[in-house]
């Protein structure tokens, strides 16, 4: 088969260079906004690269891989399911919820495969957290601890287009919270802090935030993050039963030092970014795509799911704008089938 990759930085080398090796994929068809860039890839893996994304549907592929700046997902979504083509597309659909559902619309009035590329529900760590709980090994969960720390701030004209830290970051600790929990978030409460670097304030965004997430089921969950974590980089979730607790992300270079005396060292290498931390799982997850793509498996993470993960993300910033408890009713899906 033969797949479109449109961008290619950072995490659109790393699936370009997974999609190269495949044994399934015969080649590859590259492009981005910076023509030369795709090009040197291109040169490197042995592949094609393509002057702009009109030459990627006009030349015919038969799946595209979207890794984008977020502002252009939803219409490349969009177009490649109007031209009947199966897509992989990087977190989020869209910066907001208008933008998503039209995307969504689009592929199902095109009955075309949207699979999203929430990594995090291909690491090995939170699969036996989503088992331990579905297995009963917990008992009854009541507290749920996430966290995603970045070690550095990314640059500063990025900001912009990010949608601020609660869709850009920690929409991957909402979607793994449903994922592993099996449980839908009921509301929330979150707050921000730009006692940071001055870019965040300069941006209308906040360099620290965190959420108190209550589940359908009563379970509590804290979800929070930082872009600014000296130590390195640093992404677990604890979940707590009435049984047992287990936690995510606790190895030999999770970036922790103790101040106990009998307490484990401090990592000697630790985690610096998540294209490290989350290498197996980015392979993992476009090796699925490909699975899919054969008809070998079903869809692992549809459009669907990345809604309702960017639900919480705006109920969170709701609330943090207007310093008030917000329940998920109040940031509506849509009459899209499937969707409550």
């Amino acid at each position: 088969m033969r797949i479109g990759v449109i961008g290619t930085g950072r995490i659109g080398t790393v699936h370009a260079n997974t999609l190269s090796r495949h044994r399934e994929v015969g080649s590859l068809i590259l492009t981005d906004a910076d023509p030369a860039r795709a090009q040197r890839l291109a040169h490197r893996l042995g592949e094609t690269a393509a002057p702009g994304v009109d030459e990627i549907f006009r030349w015919g592929v038969d799946a595209v891989v979207i890794t984008t700046a977020t502002p252009a997902h939803a219409e490349l979504i969009g177009r490649a399911a109007r031209s009947g083509l199966p897509v992989f597309c990087e977190k989020p659909i869209a910066l907001d919820l208008p933008g998503t559902l039209q995307a969504l619309g689009e592929v199902a009035a095109a009955r075309t495969v949207l699979q999203m590329g929430f990594q995090r529900r291909f690491d090995a760590g939170y699969a036996g957290a989503r088992e331990a709980v579905r297995a009963g090994r917990l008992g009854r969960l009541h507290t749920v601890r996430a966290l995603t720390c970045d070690q550095s701030p990314p640059p500063a004209d990025w900001l912009p287009l990010s949608g601020g830290l609660f869709r850009d970051t920690l929409i991957h600790d909402f979607d793994i919270l449903r994922w592993v929990t099996g449980h839908e978030v009921r509301d929330v409460y979150a707050a921000g802090s730009d006692a940071g670097p001055a870019m965040f304030r300069e941006a209308g965004d906040v360099g620290t935030g965190a959420a108190l997430l209550t589940l359908d089921d009563g379970t509590l969950a804290t979800a929070s993050a930082t872009r600014v974590n000296g130590a390195g980089y640093d992404v677990r979730m604890e979940l707590a039963g009435e049984r047992d607790t287990v936690v995510v992300g606790l190895d030999d270079r999770t970036p922790l030092a103790s101040t106990e005396p009998t307490g484990p060292p401090p990592a000697d290498k630790p985690w610096t970014g998540f294209l490290e931390r989350f290498a197996p799982a980015y392979e993992a997850e476009l090796c699925a795509f490909v699975e899919v793509l054969l008809g070998r498996r079903a869809n692992p993470c549809d459009g669907h799911e990345a809604l309702q993960a960017l639900r919480i993300a705006e109920a969170c910033e709701v609330s943090r704008r207007e310093r008030r408890a917000v329940a998920m009713a109040e940031i509506p899906a849509a009459a899209l089938p499937g969707i409550d």
